[in-house]
């Protein structure tokens, strides 16, 4: 017995009781691994219709589609046409932040690893015509300017639409039509979308939210994101075959399955090169690429997504040519994916995932004067305080788009590693880290650090 049929009878065998264990309605999952591919899915697609998901349902892919929109500018730098060092504004001369002197430095490349320095959680629905994404970009005037381009990560929705805007520019088209020109036909995918419209062909997912911890998921109200954020991970869905089917593309330094050359090796290795480190944030990986997540040493490279109730994980394995894809509709994900992607890598290439940071039972109280204050971005206020007893608080009030979607929320930090604390208690499943990085001048950390650097804003 191969060990991908060996894989695919555990797979059949245990797929459906870790969905029931932890309240996945629905998922749908891909082993790609020297040029063969096993898919399997279990579950229902919608619990309101009670439809099965199978191999060839189409779920949302989320934040992974920014792998998808790197892959589209690298193209146009394999064609000449485009700079990574040079300025977003020389393909862009209307591109506008409120800090004008970054935005006339910020580089396409900081575009694609996370290090351009705006507030990147901008989520303004320009619409459904074509022109969404052109009307987005025209919308960022008054964004501020969180540090220098180039200082730190800090993970930027909104940088992969400016960068969707290049490609579309570069191209004269559509970013729709760009992902199907470029990479949906030379690929030979057959079972991916870049919108609603071409989704309803499909059997597809919908998203499930769990109203309080411990209820069982529910159907949303809605299915996707706003298409302005398309190039960033709003709309974007696909089987896990043909997701894998894409990143063995990458695995083969861009080459289609057929030999067809998708993307130059030189601009397949660059994207998974280290180009900036992270803070301990757990599951976002140790160091971030061009689009890639790196994590293990860098023997894994992958992205998550997430959009309103789904949420989608690949792991890709270049030194031995195995990729994972996870696709799922709601309840406990983070549980699913270290049991599902942590076996089928480890048993393929003799790799362990790091697992998801859980907090100490015994951790020690500190002093937490150089975190607490009040820090702020698009999405929530947050506040972090200590109490009498020791004890450290964050609270959060969601804002905007969010505020529709969660509750404010106060929760408890115990320390984890250095400047990073942990939830005591879950939230949607996981315990977030809390790194807190910089200096204001007065020796209290100048951001929060939770993948998106919040800013502080009093003491």
């Amino acid at each position: 017995m191969s060990k991908l049929t060996e894989l695919s009878a555990w797979l059949d065998s245990r797929l459906p009781a870790l969905l029931a264990e932890h309240q996945v309605p629905g998922a749908a999952v891909a082993v790609y691994a020297g040029g063969e591919i096993i898919d399997h899915a279990a579950g229902v697609l919608n619990k309101g219709t009670g439809v099965e998901a199978d191999v060839d349902s189409l779920f949302q892919i989320g934040s992974i589609t920014k792998i998808w929109t790197t892959t589209l500018a690298l193209q146009l730098v394999d064609e000449g046409r485009l700079d990574l060092d040079q300025p977003v504004r020389k393909y862009l001369p209307e591109f506008k932040i409120a800090d004008h002197v970054s935005a006339a430095k910020i580089t396409v490349r900081q575009l694609m690893c996370h290090t351009s320095g705006f507030e990147g959680d901008i989520f303004t629905d320009t619409g459904r015509g074509d022109d969404c994404v052109e009307k987005y970009v025209a919308t960022l005037g008054d964004v501020p300017q969180l540090f220098a381009p180039g200082e730190m990560f800090s993970y930027n929705n909104a940088a992969f639409c400016v960068l969707g805007r290049i490609v579309e520019v570069l191209r004269g088209k559509s970013y729709n039509d760009c992902l199907a020109e470029q990479l949906f036909v030379p690929l030979g995918l057959t079972h991916a979308a870049a919108s609603p419209y071409e989704a309803i062909r499909f059997r597809a997912a919908l998203g499930h939210v769990t109203p309080e911890p411990g209820a069982d998921p529910e159907p949303a109200g809605i299915w996707a994101l706003a298409p302005s954020n398309a190039p960033a991970g709003a709309m974007l869905a696909m089987r896990p075959r043909d997701l894998v089917t894409f990143a063995g593309m990458h695995l083969r330094d861009g080459e289609a399955p057929d030999g067809t050359r998708v993307l130059s090796a030189e601009s397949a290795r660059a994207m998974r090169e280290r180009v900036v480190e992270l803070p301990d944030l757990g599951l976002m990986g140790e160091a971030w690429g061009l689009g890639w997540s790196l994590s293990e040493g860098g023997a894994v490279v992958g992205h998550d997504g997430g959009t309103i109730g789904q949420s989608a994980f690949l792991r890709l394995a270049p030194g031995h040519d195995v990729a994972v894809a996870l696709l799922t509709n709601g309840g406990n994900p983070i549980a699913l994916y270290t049991e599902v992607v942590g076996h089928l890598l480890k048993e393929l290439t003799g790799i362990e995932l790091a697992v998801p940071p859980v907090p100490a039972a015994d951790a020690p109280r500190i002093d937490a004067t150089r975190y607490v204050g009040e820090y702020s971005s698009s999405v929530a206020d947050i506040t972090v305080s200590q109490d009498d007893d020791g004890r450290v608080w964050v609270e959060r009030v969601p804002k905007g788009i969010f505020a529709e979607l969660a509750k404010p929320e106060k929760t408890e930090l115990v320390a984890m590693n250095g400047d990073t604390l942990i939830l005591r208690e879950p939230m949607q499943g996981m315990y977030l880290p809390h790194a807190f990085v910089g200096d204001d001048g007065t020796g209290r950390a100048l951001y929060l650090h939770t993948g998106r650097a919040d800013r502080r804003v009093s003491a």
